[in-house]
């Protein structure tokens, strides 16, 4: 590695040195309470696999480059230097991470594993080694937010061609289209993802509730948190941002997405309108009875994975529980769930690199709860996990049933408008 490369490598480390970063390179008291607390580490015991043997990675370049013994005489501690072999180090802790912070809910410290791979993510970016997929992805996100004027046309067109999908679901409100957009001034204003999966039931949704709602030209995802671009992440969010303020909305509804969900709830700042997931919106909707649906028609048992990024580091775990309760009364949980609920694998951006064979050994400890559930039917309310949960269904041929709740509500409707 070039020297200039590792003096800029070492600025990037040194610019998220906040306190609370410094804390938690500094305090880890190698308990190993974190150990057992990883899935991935369930599947592949290894210690590199482990939170704290992540967080070693950066942890022994924090103290190689930042602490006055390591500047001195780097020899008599465990330090690493900052080179090629350990950049590479930093993309096999950072990926192997899916961020789902099980590990911060044991930690008598609170160290936040996640953050301190933000670093590494962070240091593969300044050597561009990061994954040219993300980045890709990241990019085309930006660029939409630029460009979208010039599709938006082709846009309007297939959100048309999908309103018999959205009437076969719930009517549509007198005068106004199946899937309205660049409505100013509504209450409502929903981001989803590519595809009509994402867009048909919850337009049938807010429909039935005879909502006055817009849909966004922009998808949820923002690949860049994945990638730890925090530049990057901003820029994705704020064309969403911009959007609704342009069009003066009350609240802006985020599809079945963790991490797009908590990106525009918690890191974004604070706005004219509220941010929630889709999952909240149809809870209050069902609770003031603006929207009905039928019990009974869900075959069998049912149980609800809980998403990291949505229920433990988002808080919404009582809504879907509270939805379910009106969908089915042969609802199992899976054990553990909830904030002590383990990953299905399938987060930090490990889907969209692919990482199959990884994600398939990870997803073990999940299966092992599927299974153990005996139930017919489970449903999430994240777009990866949904992948995640079918794929795993798939490769262990487990005969379940792998839905979103979202879905599951649409087409259990009964009741329209307030």
């Amino acid at each position: 590695m070039e020297a200039a490369t590792q003096e800029a490598l070492k600025k990037l480390f040194e610019s998220k040195l906040n306190k609370a970063m410094r804390l938690y390179l500094d305090t880890c008291a190698h308990c190993g309470l974190c150990v057992e607390a990883c899935h991935v580490y369930q599947a592949m015991p290894e210690t590199k696999y482990t939170p704290v043997g992540r967080a070693e990675v950066v942890r022994k370049l924090f103290k190689r480059y930042f602490k006055m013994q390591g500047k001195i005489a780097p020899w008599l501690g465990e330090v690493i230097e900052l080179d090629d072999k350990s950049v590479d180090m930093a993309y096999e802790a950072a990926f192997s991470c899916t961020g789902c912070r099980r590990c911060v809910t044991v930690c008598p410290f609170g160290i936040d594993t996640q953050q301190v791979m933000n670093i590494a993510k962070l240091l593969l970016i300044g050597a561009e080694k990061q994954p040219q997929i993300l980045a890709m992805l990241s990019d085309m996100s930006i660029a939409k937010g630029e460009t979208w004027k010039e599709t938006a046309n082709d846009y309007i067109a297939a959100l048309n061609n999908l309103a018999p999908e959205v009437e076969a679901l719930a009517p549509t409100p007198p005068g106004r289209p199946a899937i309205p957009i660049d409505v100013e001034n509504a209450n409502v204003m929903y981001v989803g993802l590519s595809g009509k999966h994402s867009i048909v039931p919850a337009a049938a949704i807010l429909n039935a509730a005879s909502e006055n709602w817009t849909i966004s030209h922009f998808e949820a995802v923002n690949f860049a948190a994945w990638l730890g671009d925090g530049e990057k992440q901003r820029l994705i969010a704020k064309r969403i941002i911009m959007e609704a303020e342009r069009l003066k909305v009350k609240e802006v509804a985020v599809v079945e997405c963790g991490t797009a969900t908590r990106v525009l709830k918690f890191m974004t700042g604070s706005h004219p309108f509220k941010i929630v997931s889709i999952v909240e919106l149809i809870a209050r909707y069902i609770e003031q009875g603006r929207i009905k649906v039928k019990p009974g028609t869900i075959s069998g048992t049912l149980t609800y994975h809980d998403p990291c990024q949505l229920g433990r580091n988002g808080g919404v775990m009582e809504e879907p529980r509270y939805i379910i309760g009106k969908l089915t009364d042969k609802f199992v949980e899976l054990t553990p769930n909830k904030e002590a609920n383990w990953c299905c694998g399938g987060g930090g951006g490990l889907i969209s690199l692919g990482e199959h064979e990884f994600r398939m050994k990870t997803g073990k400890v999940k299966v092992d709860q599927m299974r153990a559930s005996k139930a017919d039917t489970i449903c999430t309310a994240c777009e990866n996990c949904h992948t995640q949960l079918t794929e795993l269904n798939e490769h262990y041929g487990l005969g379940m049933k792998v839905e979103s709740l979202t879905n599951l509500v649409a087409h259990a409707l009964t009741g329209f408008g307030a």
